[in-house]
Formats: structure tokens, sequence, C-alpha cells
């Protein structure tokens, strides 16, 4: 699992006073940067060296966020194929699980835009944070 808290900003609020549905997207991408360092330790976004592309997100909004309370956003691994694994996230404050969400990413080659395998060496590192989902 990879942790980071993030603190929300003034312009994260909507008009009900509550964090706006469309900043999760945000918080859950930066939950991803320590697996994308796996594949590119230092974030190179040049398409001759970044091979991972997102296919899929979505979002469960359990309950409010805030502006005034931190913000713990948890980060784990719940598959592994051969071309592409899924991420899961949730947004956690003052003890309440508020949002959860996934992501499917999938190993690219932008030049000739087909998926490729992911690399046994990251495989193994990708397991280590794996967990089985309740059904």
């Amino acid at each position: 699992m990879f942790t980071i808290t993030v603190t929300p900003r003034f312009g994260d609020v909507d008009g009900l006073g509550h964090i706006n549905n469309v900043v999760l997207g945000n918080w859950f991408e930066l939950g991803r940067n320590p697996i994308f360092r796996m594949f590119q330790p230092n974030l190179n976004l040049s398409h001759d060296v970044w091979t991972l592309i997102m296919a899929h997100t979505d979002f469960d909004f359990l309950d409010e966020l805030f502006y005034q309370y931190d913000v713990e956003i948890r980060t784990y691994i719940t598959r592994i194929g051969t071309k592409s694994f899924t991420t899961y996230h949730e947004a956690w404050q003052e003890g309440r699980l508020c949002v959860k969400g996934s992501a499917v990413i999938v190993h690219y080659d932008f030049k000739n835009k087909v998926t490729t395998p992911i690399p046994d060496d990251i495989k193994v590192q990708l397991q280590e944070h794996l967990i089985e989902m309740p059904k």
C-alpha cells in the first residue's frame, strides 16, 4: 500500500462547501506516482520512454469531504495481468472512508501504438502491493 496526505486547497471546494468530485481523480493520480516510478523512476513523460496509459477509471462517493481537514489517499494493486494492472484507491478523512475507486493502467508502446507485456521485474514490485478485494 502507498499512502499520501493531501491538504485540500480553497479552489477544491464546490458551491455546497464540499470537496468537488472532479478533484478525486487528481488526488488518486498523485497516489499512483510511486507506481509510475516503478516503470519510469524520473517520471520522464517523453513518448519514447513513457510506457503507461489509462484505460478505465471509476469512483464511488461514499461520504462528504470537507476543506478544513487533510485527506489520506491509500493506493493498492488489485490485479496484475500480462499487459495491464488495476489500482484501487481510497480517500479517508477524519477516520471515514469517503471515496473509493479504481483505475486500469495498460503497459503501452506509444511509438507503435500497441500494448506490451509488463516486464517481470516490475510485476514483482507490483506484487508487493497486491491486495485481494472482497467480493
